[in-house]
């Protein structure tokens, strides 16, 4: 844990000071540039990796009674042997995080002096991991009005649904705050838990520091250290387009912003937050159980060779003979040859 703060503490260290010694173009324009070639080139080589892994056997995860008599009623969802079961599957997975719901917290307690293992509805966890994805996903679909001109009217309708309360000026978003409150729960989740602590790495404590720096600064950056938003469009638009502009008029806290989201690209692509992608990948959840109904068969596996019983005999014929084993077919005698 120590190590991510750190490393966090470093990234946000750059942004502020390279933004006072007079390196706004390169923490405004080539970094950010930089950032997204290594996120999208990085993201479709993990996929085609992915996609060209051998999956011969079906190997799906099921939760359910697979289709087998007609007197058995089958679970099309949680056992899916056609593709819409399939799809219908993974949009549940996708957008509803099915899987997480059903998750438990397994606990060992002692019941009469004797140990037992008792098992816990864990649905928190689901609920503020839903949380903190949708606020994510609403809030990049949000900064989408930084990259189009004109602004679409989804989006403008978006952000009045997201900011409907009109409290402060400038208006608070309600993403703001979920994001805040899921990202804090999965934080303080793994620092309260003896056991998530013990299997924690490096990795998703700076995934998690990194997540809440970003939301942080562009929190500050709109209520307390306010930018020029005419300049910053301006900027993201040259970004967007390919034709950069200078952003030396911006503050520190843009540039501490944007150092943030950068590195997270960068980081994205290597680490456990590729799930985003990866879920569509994933075996256990896009194949179809019909194991009853199709025989699958590894296409790697080398060709046998049998040595069937009549090549065996023709082998050992006098030797069994001489043994008293039955054969089907007698040596020949020396004269007959």
């Amino acid at each position: 844990m120590t190590i991510a703060f750190a490393a966090t503490l470093l990234i946000l260290f750059i942004g502020w000071a390279g933004s006072a010694l007079g390196l706004q173009y390169l923490l405004g324009v080539i970094l950010p540039l930089v950032a997204g070639a290594v996120f999208i080139i990085g993201f479709i080589w993990k996929i085609i990796c992915w996609a060209k892994s051998p999956v011969p056997f079906a190997i799906p995860t099921v939760a359910g009674q697979q289709r087998s008599h007609d007197w058995i009623k089958p679970n099309r969802l949680e056992c899916p042997w056609t593709t819409p079961a399939v799809v219908g599957r993974m949009l549940l997975e996708v957008f509803a995080f099915r899987s997480l719901f059903r998750n438990t917290r397994a606990e060992r307690t002692t019941i009469d002096g004797a140990p037992r293992v008792t098992y816990f509805s864990n649905k928190w966890l689901w609920l503020f991991a839903l949380l903190f994805h949708y606020s994510m996903l609403i809030i990049i679909i949000r900064h989408a009005r930084f990259f189009l001109d004109p602004v679409p009217m989804c989006i403008s309708a978006l952000e009045f649904v997201d900011g409907v309360f009109q409290i402060g000026a400038p208006r608070f978003y309600l993403t703001d705050a979920f994001i805040l409150a899921g990202l804090g729960f999965l934080l303080l989740r793994r620092v309260c838990s003896e056991r998530l602590r013990y299997i924690s790495l490096p990795a998703d404590w700076f995934a998690l520091f990194l997540l809440i720096a970003i939301a942080g600064s562009g929190i500050c950056m709109r209520y307390v250290s306010k930018v020029d938003i005419n300049l910053a469009k301006d900027v993201i638009m040259g970004l967007a387009t390919l034709s950069p502009v200078d952003p030396s008029g911006l503050g520190a806290m843009f540039f501490i912003h944007v150092t943030l989201v950068s590195a997270l690209l960068i980081y994205f692509p290597f680490s456990k937050l590729m799930h985003m992608g990866g879920v569509f990948m994933t075996p256990t959840r896009n194949m179809k159980c019909n194991t009853r109904e199709e025989r699958h068969v590894n296409p790697w596996n080398p060709e046998p060779h049998f040595h069937t019983y009549a090549e065996y005999e023709d082998d050992y014929r006098e030797a069994m003979v001489e043994a008293g084993l039955p054969v089907d077919k007698m040596p020949e005698t020396k004269t007959e040859a």
